[in-house]
């Protein structure tokens, strides 16, 4: 049966792992500060991230609502060195991803030739679903940064004073920690919002890379286990409290054309992204953007996302980030 772990701080600077029960409240496990150090426990004692949780469940209350003065929801995971964490993911995964794609660059060619992103995606509808034991269809991937880019629930989503645009990108991403012999371990999913400059990727594509080089929102909540096969979610995008724009998502690899597998094998048969002890939070991707149907979101803008297979949503305040200067000097 899967758990839904939760990273919670504590009055007074503490930090403790909670697992959400059916009824929403939370209840803490004994002796473990971080999922990375549950997901440690587990390896040593060579159970399931599951298992490891159910040893160590307590019967004390933690209230997960907000609602408590000096209680709140941090990402599901982090890394004691923020520079051992990988944010990246994946592009052009999903039914429909295509069109979103389209409409954002006008990609089709004036000769009527395909584009490499159509190429890519229809690449990926023939052998993104590769047999049990194959090699699929290598996707798009892109680098968003480390885990001093990632922010939880509640937390403002900054955009950088260069950047054209702060849009939103509902996803669910999956979470994994390099084991000691260089294995890469799923913990679980959890919701995610991938934020992109979906201006500067409009301008060129070729500036796809620049414009995935943002922070990153994940949902409050690890779902171990298997992810569902049909997960159905909302996107809602909201101003001074009034819904704006809201679109439902679909995600989960019966409305994906790759397998999850898949994408797993194309990051992780990288040599460099299994070091040992490291983390890594990759993207699945999506075919719901606000941008896509030409709304511009702005500074103080809350994005809202849920999904059935989660019971906790995610939303963050879009802001803007002051300008930082620098100078590049000789040594």
């Amino acid at each position: 049966m899967s758990l839904r772990l939760l990273q919670v701080a504590l009055a007074g600077g503490r930090r403790a792992v909670a697992v959400l029960k059916e009824d929403g409240g939370g209840v803490r496990l004994e002796g473990i500060a971080s999922t990375y150090e549950l997901a440690g426990a587990a390896l040593r004692e060579g159970t399931s991230l599951e298992q490891a949780a159910r040893k160590r469940m307590t019967a004390e209350a933690i209230d997960v609502s907000g609602a408590t003065p000096g209680v709140h929801l941090l990402p599901p995971m982090d890394h004691p060195d923020p520079a051992h964490l990988y944010l990246t993911g994946t592009g052009l995964t999903h039914l429909g991803s295509a069109e979103s794609r389209d409409k954002m660059h006008a990609l089709a060619a004036t000769d009527g030739a395909q584009t490499d992103s159509m190429r890519m995606f229809l690449d990926g509808l023939k052998g993104g679903k590769p047999a049990a034991g194959s090699v699929g269809s290598q996707p798009e991937w892109f680098y968003k940064g480390d885990g001093s880019s990632v922010v939880g629930t509640g937390a403002p989503l900054e955009m950088p004073a260069f950047a054209l645009d702060g849009g939103e990108e509902p996803e669910i991403a999956g979470i994994y920690l390099i084991d000691s012999g260089g294995e890469p371990r799923r913990l679980g999913f959890c919701l995610a919002n991938e934020f992109s400059d979906h201006l500067t990727e409009r301008e060129n594509y070729l500036w796809l890379a620049h414009s995935k080089l943002r922070a990153a929102a994940l949902g409050p909540e690890i779902l171990t286990g298997p992810l569902p096969a049909d997960v159905r979610g909302t996107s809602r995008i909201r101003r001074g409290g009034r819904v704006i724009w809201e679109k439902p998502f679909l995600t989960g690899e019966s409305n994906m054309s790759h397998a999850i597998a898949n994408l797993e094998h194309h990051h992780f048969k990288y040599g460099n992204f299994r070091r040992p002890g490291d983390v890594h939070v990759h993207f699945f991707g999506t075919a719901t953007l606000s941008f896509s149907d030409q709304l511009r979101v702005e500074a103080g803008d809350e994005f809202e996302i849920s999904a059935d297979a989660f019971r906790l949503p995610l939303r963050n305040r879009l802001a803007h980030a002051p300008s930082r200067p620098f100078t590049v000097r000789p040594l």
